[in-house]
């Protein structure tokens, strides 16, 4: 079931898309050469603490994956693209890093992610990870209200089409408020005109993800970490938006 939130609503989501917001900017500053994946993970927990929020992902046991999962963020490096599960890595130069952050504050969930390249780029992962940037872009471009989510899908299709990178359709973006996950899905490739239509009070998150040269994935051992299937790099963007009369407003902006 699709929820439509008041503008008052909206207003409380902002708040943790603001803190989330933060939280992932301030993660692309210690994303540094030497830096331990785990120390990540500490200053997120330490701060989901100070600020009495909660987090999405600790006790998180979907279908598909393995157990509760037993972090704050999720930690994606190189060919792995979502759910990284965080552990004993001390990132290296041209390392490509997803964090991906859910939280909910006085009952409201926000969520995004960012990519970046530690140390030295390759041209090539910089492409890559503009690619996801101006998909999402693009597909908050068309998140005005009459529009569908297809055209959403569609948008994002079109600029991986235009980069040449394939796309997976089994992971996509969803609805959200109270919790992390709600309907609709979003997919990232689809039909424009086809799908739930977008009313304003509808919040979603969108987020693009390619691999550079499969559209296939596979699960790491520790049942959490989904990976290009063929060793490719990958990359991620995230925002959660809402749909209002006029155009859509961002509400995890740094």
């Amino acid at each position: 079931m699709v929820e439509l939130k008041t503008a008052d609503e909206i207003d409380r989501m902002a708040v943790t898309g603001q803190f989330v917001g933060e939280v992932l900017a301030e993660l692309r500053t210690l994303a540094r050469i030497g830096v331990n994946l785990l120390e990540l993970e500490a200053h997120v927990r330490e701060r989901i603490r100070q600020r009495g929020a909660q987090s999405c992902y600790w006790d998180y046991a979907p279908s598909f994956g393995r157990g509760p999962f037993r972090n704050t963020v999720c930690l994606s490096v190189n060919d792995a693209v979502l759910h990284g599960l965080p552990f004993d890595y001390a990132l290296c130069d041209g390392d490509v890093l997803t964090m991906d952050l859910a939280v909910g504050i006085d009952g409201w969930v926000a969520d995004a992610a960012t990519t970046v390249i530690v140390g030295t780029p390759d041209a090539e992962d910089v492409r890559l990870v503009r690619a996801t940037e101006e998909a999402l872009a693009a597909a908050i471009a068309v998140a005005l209200p009459g529009n569908r989510i297809g055209d959403i899908s569609a948008a994002i299709a079109a600029v991986a089409k235009a980069y040449g990178y394939p796309v997976n359709t089994e992971f996509g973006g969803h609805g959200l408020g109270r919790t992390m996950h709600e309907d609709p899905h979003v997919p990232n490739a689809g039909s424009a005109g086809r799908g739930f239509t977008l009313r304003p009070g509808l919040t979603i998150a969108i987020e693009p993800w390619f691999a550079r040269t499969t559209a296939r994935i596979v699960t790491d051992p520790d049942g959490w970490t989904i990976r290009s299937a063929d060793g490719s790099r990958t990359a991620h963007s995230e925002h959660t938006i809402a749909i209002t009369d006029g155009a859509p407003r961002v509400l995890t902006a740094a």
